[in-house]
């Protein structure tokens, strides 16, 4: 198993790309703990499975914005688990509205989940880490942050700045044998990619080379391999799961 022995914290857990992270990472061996926002029912379902799969499991109903939230779950994950090895920064927002009709508001809010909620949670579980001296932080980016899409500006903006987030940060935390990486996942058939207009729907699968959108559990399944010491060496990168495109 990849993660045998593991500890996981994956932020966002009952999302589409957060539910298979905790099924995978699970199944991979990690004992893994979630927080979530809203759907108790899902959390639940997360639970079940993580612990058909003989792992310990812990979810959080917390926003990723909540600092006295954030700080209690990852007290309460490093009483049950002894320390924490991963975080999964996966929680975010997005919202389709042209420039013209995006409010400050809007703005704001998707800044603060995507931007400042990794940065809150990242903050708090890197304290632990580099006193192990040891760990690995995964951020879940888009390619809409990267490419030449028909997407809205302030999502874009908000995942774009998860690159910068995820190099910088690598270099400060090399001296702690600590690595971080991003992945950015291209369209896929569930969460966001469901809200995706009929135009860009088609304009990205025509010059998508897989000729299909993906799927929660291949982005999920990558993210096991990158947090896991097989991928050791790999650092600072913001690795594209687009199908080609």
């Amino acid at each position: 198993m990849l993660l045998e022995n593991k500890t996981a914290i994956i932020t966002g857990g009952t999302g589409a790309i957060g539910a298979k992270l905790c099924e995978i990472f699970s199944l991979e061996g990690a004992d893994t703990a979630f927080n979530y926002e809203k759907s108790e029912k899902k959390a639940e379902k997360i639970l079940t499975v993580i612990k058909e799969n003989n792992r310990q499991g812990l979810a959080f109903r917390c926003s990723v914005l909540d600092s006295a939230g954030i700080e209690k779950m990852i007290d309460e994950v490093i009483r049950k688990f002894g320390r924490i090895d991963i975080l999964v920064n996966n929680a975010g927002i997005t919202q389709v509205l042209p420039l013209p009709l995006i409010e400050e508001e809007d703005w704001d809010r998707m800044m603060a989940v995507n931007v400042k909620g990794m940065f809150l949670v990242t903050k708090e579980v890197v304290r632990r880490m580099i006193a192990r001296k040891s760990g690995v932080i995964l951020n879940i980016g888009s390619i809409a942050g990267m490419r030449l899409l028909e997407v809205p500006v302030h999502y874009a903006a908000a995942k774009a700045a998860v690159t910068g987030f995820t190099i910088s940060l690598a270099k400060e935390l090399s001296r702690y044998n600590i690595r971080v990486n991003a992945i950015a996942p291209g369209m896929l058939d569930a969460g966001v990619g469901t809200n995706v207009p009929e135009k860009q729907y088609n304009e990205y699968m025509k010059y998508c080379t897989a000729g299909r959108p993906g799927k929660p559990e291949e982005v999920a399944s990558f993210a096991a391999f990158l947090c896991s010491d097989k991928a050791a060496y790999i650092n600072a990168q913001n690795m594209v799961v687009d199908g080609g495109l």
